[in-house]
């Protein structure tokens, strides 16, 4: 596992994508210590070293590693909390109320990229994350100052309480690296994406029977938000975004428990979307922490 977009491993250094740099030609390494060394062993039946089981390039701190599983047994699945103050740590919630709510708006929704561009291409992935950030249908927690490493390795998951007034809701949640002040950095305070996804409410329980949301009921949405391979440094700071539209990388959803592809115009409405952030409905991310390197 390497930090490309689709086929890049084929071709040139690896040693970038836009501003992030790898500080190492990850594509040519690739290619020459694992593919290579892979075919010579099970096309050609060379007697090649022992293939490792697992090969991962941690971004962040920017190195390869060996494990012998993915995820390693080394990892623990931790609960990173939201709270109703907009931070965002281990801690859990121990107020007896706490919430935060948004205007969503499928007319007017969040775009998956700051950039004016008829094709998706790939600079969204690790795009600048501020120009979203700064909306009022987003909501923002940020951890404080790391003052030490956070590595991750291993499925993120998704465990939201949340309510709605429509009938159905898109959400969408980003796990986001911000990186500290520096003003000779092009990475300066920038918000780097590590993994985000999206769960249609609808399907909270089932991707085969669809449910609609009762208005204003309270729902457990858990999901999987796929896995990633990155170490948080100290100095830096870990933010997670919820959002209910992502267009047009996510169509839109009216928030109204309808078969989107034979929908009016008039079932596309505002709603207003809450996150419970307290004793009794905790959200939060699970994270598979490494802790060992």
């Amino acid at each position: 596992m390497g930090p490309w977009y689709h086929g890049s491993w084929l071709r040139g250094k690896g040693d970038s994508l836009f501003n992030l740099n790898f500080e190492s030609n990850t594509s040519e390494y690739y290619r020459k210590h694992i593919e290579m060394p892979f075919f010579r062993k099970y096309l050609k039946d060379e007697s090649e070293r022992e293939i490792p089981k697992v090969q991962v390039f941690f971004t962040g701190a920017n190195y390869w590693k060996t494990m012998d599983s993915w995820p390693s047994h080394k990892v623990s699945e931790t609960r990173f909390y939201l709270h109703a103050d907009r931070t965002v740590s281990f801690v859990a919630p121990r107020a007896a109320e706490g919430k935060l709510n948004y205007d969503s708006d499928p007319n007017h929704p969040v775009p998956y990229t700051n950039e004016r561009t008829v094709f998706r291409g790939h600079k969204y992935m690790v795009e600048d994350q501020f120009f979203a950030a700064k909306r009022p249908d987003v909501l923002v927690f940020e951890s404080d100052v790391l003052e030490e490493d956070v590595t991750i390795a291993g499925n993120i998951m998704a465990d939201l309480y949340v309510s709605t007034t429509g009938t159905d809701a898109d959400f969408i949640v980003k796990l986001i690296d911000v990186y500290p002040y520096n003003s000779k950095s092009a990475m300066s305070d920038y918000q780097l994406m590590i993994r985000g996804e999206v769960m249609r409410a609808k399907y909270r329980n089932s991707f085969s029977e669809p449910e609609p949301m009762l208005p204003n009921k309270t729902y457990r949405v858990k999901f999987d938000m796929q896995d990633a391979a990155h170490v948080f440094k100290k100095g830096h700071r870990i933010m997670v975004q919820i959002q209910s539209t992502w267009f047009p990388l996510v169509d839109r959803n009216p928030q109204k428990f309808v078969d989107i592809y034979k929908a009016e115009d008039s079932d596309f409405s505002k709603q207003t979307h809450t996150i419970y952030l307290n004793k009794e409905y905790s959200s939060s991310l699970i994270l598979p922490v490494l802790y060992e390197k």
